[in-house]
């Protein structure tokens, strides 16, 4: 099912043919699909597509299903960008910071960064009030921060979007 192929960095990495990119863009759109919808809507077989979905998700291309669920439905309407910087870049105190972060629920998203910071952090809250209080208490008490710099989303034009496939020559 999936060839072999050395990309340019060196690393040998699975190559998909155009079924198993119109499975994943499939269920990126919806991934409540049955496999009889989804073998429908990407020209096979139940059979061949289950087992295409099996071995995309063994072979790491399929890391989960969850539910996209509004923040601000469930009383979550502050969404901050937050820039750690790091007092020491040093293996054991940045890994005790990174798993301080991965803790963390109110982190959605964390990602070390190049340039000015260490790491950018997306942090859901209530209020203003709320994410001020947890800053305080929480942020700026993880190991080895040296400085914290905040922006808060006014709105969000694009969120939680499906990864583009068309570089991988199925079709988009």
């Amino acid at each position: 099912m999936f060839g072999k192929v050395l990309s340019l960095t060196g690393h040998f990495l699975e190559t998909l043919d155009k079924f198993d990119v119109a499975i994943l863009g499939q269920l990126q759109q919806d991934a409540r699909l049955t496999n009889a919808e989804l073998a429908q809507r990407v020209g096979l077989s139940a059979a061949p597509c289950w087992r295409r979905v099996r071995a995309l998700e063994q072979a790491g291309f399929i890391l989960g299903y969850r539910a996209e669920i509004d923040r601000r439905k469930i009383g979550l309407g502050v969404l901050a960008f937050v820039r750690l910087d790091a007092d020491r870049n040093t293996g054991g105190v940045t890994r005790a910071m990174e798993e301080a972060i991965r803790q963390i629920p109110e982190v959605v998203s964390c990602h070390y960064i190049s340039g000015t910071g260490t790491f950018e952090l997306q942090v859901v809250a209530r209020d203003l009030d709320s994410f001020s209080q947890f800053a305080r208490d929480v942020l700026l008490h993880l190991p080895n921060v040296k400085d914290m710099h905040t922006s808060f989303s006014l709105g969000e034009v694009k969120a939680g979007g499906a990864l583009p496939l068309s570089h991988l020559g199925g079709g988009r």
